[in-house]
């Protein structure tokens, strides 16, 4: 086959469950880049099926610079083997990334909350030798305040707040050794095999040094989630937890969610950010998907012919978020790829000329708002627990 061809079939390996607005729209013209650098690879290593990626609602671009240029979107379960293989696609990077959620029976007062703030930011917190930083003003990570509105027969606290971020300290070099971005850390880029592929270079790792990097992988995965309830309890004293999990990392070898929630029990409540001035969601998940939804989605003929089907069974996605979206933006018209990088000329929802980019990073966006809430309950990937209405949000 061509390239054309490849980036096509890679095409085939995309489940999209999106909302087909320009976030998704420009997640799937990107996304295939990705795919078809993966399955050249696992048609070198000799690995089947293929590379999938199958989307959560919130389906959308990733402002990583280095992920967005490797081939990347977000939101959803990226799989490239069956669990078993010792392979790493460094890539994608894995930061471990999550949210926590906790409870209170009183309201907590902003002033009290900001001069524990200051107070945490002028001490200096160690977990395991590792030097925590604030960057909670930073990026997308935040401190959200809720009251609770609705229960739905589940007994919550009247109040909740929502910490959102990840392990930034071992991105590059730390104590521990490597760091978990190749970009970041020379000393893992000097590890890792690149792979020329004819759609751009790939990072990995294999056997003996997979395992090490997983090892990594899974201590940052216990710092972020130590590190949230480290500001957690000097934030809020005494809290209820309730959640408190990654929704962007590895979870084997061979699969990563890129901004999803892993559905481990039905019995779990998993929370759902919007924009800080809309209501956000504890949601029921459900195991998914279900074969009805599959049917109905026009996904069953394509994945048992790829023979991935028993990766739509078991996907078990629910979106963390509702991701970003390009209101005067709609459809992918063209992708120029000039030497290292993809342009991207995409139609303006006025009818009137084109806007070419490389990175979505740098280019007007907002966060989409009930939708995705409508299109989880639509597909039967959960269901509304709790209705939490914001107070305030801590970007400081």
């Amino acid at each position: 086959m061509n390239k054309e061809e490849i980036l096509k079939e890679a095409e085939e390996y995309i489940f999209s469950t999106g909302l087909n607005d320009s976030g998704s729209k420009l997640c799937k013209a990107n996304m295939k880049w990705g795919l078809a650098k993966i399955h050249y690879l696992q048609e070198i290593l000799g690995i089947s099926p293929k590379a999938t990626f199958i989307s959560t609602p919130d389906m959308t671009i990733t402002r990583n610079t280095s992920r967005w240029k490797s081939g990347f979107g977000y939101g959803g379960k990226l799989s490239w083997g069956e669990e078993e293989e010792e392979l790493i696609v460094l890539d994608t990077k894995p930061n471990a990334c999550g949210m926590l959620v906790g409870g209170l029976e009183n309201f907590p007062e902003e002033e009290k909350v900001l001069e524990r703030t200051k107070l945490f930011q002028e001490e200096r917190h160690f977990i395991q030798k590792v030097e925590v930083k604030w960057d909670f003003s930073e990026g997308n990570h935040f401190i959200d305040v809720f009251s609770v509105k609705l229960g739905n027969g589940v007994k919550l606290p009247p109040y909740i707040f929502i910490i959102h971020g990840s392990a930034g300290e071992l991105k590059q070099e730390s104590p521990l050794g490597w760091g978990l971005y190749y970009d970041k850390s020379p000393s893992l880029e000097k590890e890792a095999k690149i792979v020329d592929t004819p759609f751009g270079p790939l990072h990995i790792l294999e056997g003996k040094k997979a395992r090490k990097y997983f090892e990594l992988y899974q201590f940052a995965d216990q710092f972020s989630k130590k590190r949230r309830e480290l500001v957690a309890k000097k934030l809020f004293e005494n809290y209820q937890l309730i959640f408190n999990e990654t929704h962007q990392g590895l979870l084997n070898y061979n699969e990563i969610l890129l901004g999803s929630h892993d559905i481990e029990s039905e019995d779990r409540l998993y929370p759902l950010t919007l924009r800080g001035d809309l209501p956000a969601y504890l949601l029921k998940g459900r195991k998914n998907l279900s074969s009805e939804s599959i049917e109905n989605l026009g996904f069953e003929k394509r994945a048992k012919r790829l023979k991935v089907y028993h990766r739509l069974r078991k996907a078990n996605l629910i979106p963390h978020g509702g991701g970003y979206t390009f209101p005067h933006l709609l459809n992918v018209d063209k992708i120029y790829e000039i030497k290292d990088r993809r342009y991207f000329k995409v139609d303006a929802a006025n009818d009137r000329g084109k806007q070419i980019f490389f990175s979505a990073r740098d280019i007007p966006y907002v966060y989409r708002g009930r939708e995705v809430v409508l299109k989880v309950l639509e597909l039967g990937l959960g269901e509304i627990a709790a209705k939490l209405i914001p107070l305030y949000v801590l970007k400081v």
